[in-house]
Order: C-alpha cells, then sequence, then structure tokens
C-alpha cells in the first residue's frame, strides 16, 4: 500500500488490516506500515513482516536479506520542538504500551534541533512535504543504538493537517502527512540499516468528537498515533539472515499504482503481481499504459485475489 498516494483501502488508518489479516491466514506477509497501522491499533500478527518502504525497496532490489526477529529493543527519537505537555502525553503512551504489552522499548533521545516537518498537497492529490534538519534525526537515533536500540521509531511534531486535505475524515483522498512522513522513515532505514516507523505528534491533543468516515476513525479517538508502530517494531524483520527476494511468491498492488519499485522488480524476476481494482489511488499507473507485461493479473476484488492466492 504506497503512502500518500490516496488508496481508497488502504490510505487511511489501519483500513486494511482486515484483508492483510486473511491473507495472513494462508501465507506470511510483508507489510509495510500504513498497511496495519491505526493509532492506538495495530492490525499486525505475528505472521506479518513489518518493513519500512525504504527497506522494502531494497529486498525487492536483491540489496538485502531480511531476519525474523521478536521483541526488538526500540529506541524513540522525539523531535526537539514537540512542547513538554504533548511530549509528557507520548511518554504515558510509551510507558502504557510496556506495560500492558511487554514491549522492550530502551529509552528515548530528543534531537539536538528542531526537525522542521513541512507536509502539504500536490495538485495531483498526493501528499507530499521536505525536513529542515533530517541529519538531528540520525545523530539522536545513533545514541540509541549505541545504547543497544535494533529499531527506530520517530516521532516529529507536525502542523494540524486538516486544512491540507479535509476531504480525508471523510474517506476521500490522500493522507495529508503521508508523503513527508516516508521521507523521515526513508532516510533512517537508508542511513542507519535498522527498522523504523514514523508517529506524527500535533499541538492538539484533544479527542475528537466528530463522527467521521469509519477507514479514519481510529485516528480521532487518540491523542498520539505511537502504539501501533511500537507494535510493529517489536517484531519486525532486522536486515540481514535467510529470507530473499527469490522466496517471495506474489505481489500485491492497488490497480492503478503500479509504478513502485516493488512492482518492476517483481516484473524483472518473474514473480505474479495482483493488481486489484476495488482498491483506487490517485495515479494512473496501470498495466495497459505501462508495463504491459503478462506477470500482472487484474483482479476485481481483494476476496477474489485471495482465491488465487490459495492456487498458487
Amino acid at each position: 500500500m504506497p503512502t500518500g498516494v490516496g488508496a481508497s483501502i488502504g490510505g487511511y488508518a489501519g483500513d486494511a488490516s482486515v484483508w492483510a489479516r486473511r491473507f495472513t491466514d494462508v501465507s506470511k506477509l510483508i507489510v509495510n506500515p500504513n498497511v496495519v497501522n491505526a493509532g492506538v491499533f495495530s492490525g499486525i500478527t505475528e505472521n506479518m513482516f513489518y518493513v519500512e518502504g525504504y527497506t522494502l525497496n531494497s529486498f525487492f532490489k536483491d540489496e538485502i536479506n531480511l531476519m525474523p526477529s521478536k521483541n526488538n529493543k526500540i529506541g524513540i527519537v522525539f523531535d526537539k520542538s514537540i512542547p513538554e505537555d504533548v511530549l509528557n502525553i507520548h511518554i504515558n503512551t510509551m510507558n502504557a504500551v510496556k506495560t500492558v504489552y511487554g514491549v522492550d522499548i530502551i529509552g528515548y533521545e530528543i534531537t539536538g534541533k528542531d526537525v522542521g516537518v513541512e507536509f502539504f498537497m500536490t495538485d495531483f492529490g498526493t501528499s507530499v512535504g521536505k525536513v529542515k534538519n533530517i541529519e538531528t534525526l540520525k545523530f539522536a537515533s545513533q545514541k540509541l543504538l549505541a545504547q543497544g536500540a535494533a529499531a527506530i521509531a520517530l516521532v516529529c511534531m507536525f502542523a494540524d493537517p486538516e486544512e491540507d486535505n479535509p476531504d480525508y475524515v471523510n474517506g476521500s483522498g490522500a493522507d495529508p502527512v503521508g508523503g513527508v512522513e516516508a521521507i523521515l522513515s526513508h532516510y533512517i532505514s537508508k542511513e542507519l540499516k535498522v527498522p523504523c516507523a514514523h508517529s506524527p505528534a500535533f499541538q492538539d491533543y484533544a479527542v475528537s468528537s466528530e463522527i467521521v468516515n469509519p477507514k479514519a476513525a481510529s485516528e480521532y479517538i487518540t491523542p498520539t498515533f505511537l502504539p501501533c508502530i511500537l507494535l510493529g517494531l517489536s517484531n519486525a524483520p532486522l536486515i540481514g539472515g535467510d529470507i530473499k527476494i527469490s522466496q517471495l511468491d506474489y505481489l500485491v498492488m492497488p490497480y492503478n499504482c503500479l509504478g513502485a519499485v516493488p512492482v518492476f522488480e517483481a516484473i524483472k524476476r518473474g514473480i505474479q503481481v495482483f493488481a486489484i481494482k476495488e482498491n483506487a489511488t490517485v495515479l494512473n499507473v496501470v498495466n495497459d499504459n505501462l508495463h504491459k507485461s503478462d506477470k500482472i493479473t487484474v483482479v476485481e476484488t481483494y476476496a477474489e485475489c485471495l482465491e488465487l492466492v490459495k492456487s498458487l
């Protein structure tokens, strides 16, 4: 489920989790975080590998292997610009996840500089952004790795996003913060070669009483989105090990979002790609206008795709 392109299934808050869980009944599944991240909830199961986008692309390119891991030691990096009251809520959340789930969080570091995150929507309806001081995240992460962390959770300060895409709460359009979140996690994954995921912090942490679309609902009943990334990172695979791209059986993508690295690499390696018509994005990259590959099978629904997977 590519981030920030308005996937009608999986582009919101854990709304692809139901299908991901059904697919794990028949095979182990590699998921990028936004498939299962849902604020205080998570769709992650023991049969899923939680892999951030940069690492996922590297895996498809056969640049790295993956190694299953359990109960990873996690370090959390907090943006220096997070106000004290917002930070305290996140620290309480961190301690709650440790207490309830036994997640091994070794501690946290605060960046030396304000990270300086900005995000905006393009004219095409995708979410993008830029980061002023991205290296400060690396320096704080390195301190945590030196203390024994094997995975890094990032929490950066974001402006209130509703004005950037008011339709998101109604279940249409892209998550306005998704694009820049990918930049943040990609950077740490590339630089430090460890599992990484990002959770945004907002000044207004009040729980909303507004009725929103069910696909976005989990983000509106919590003051912080930290729990889902901690649960995912706890059992995220490490880099190295024996899981290779040559062992992958199939790839499932939204119907009109076939310009991603995994699709090109899967076709090159003869891996079956399923393009799901019921999952549309704001893009228009389909098999007929790009690949024209017989390795891409267009399928109407995830239910139909699941039946095809069972027969592989």
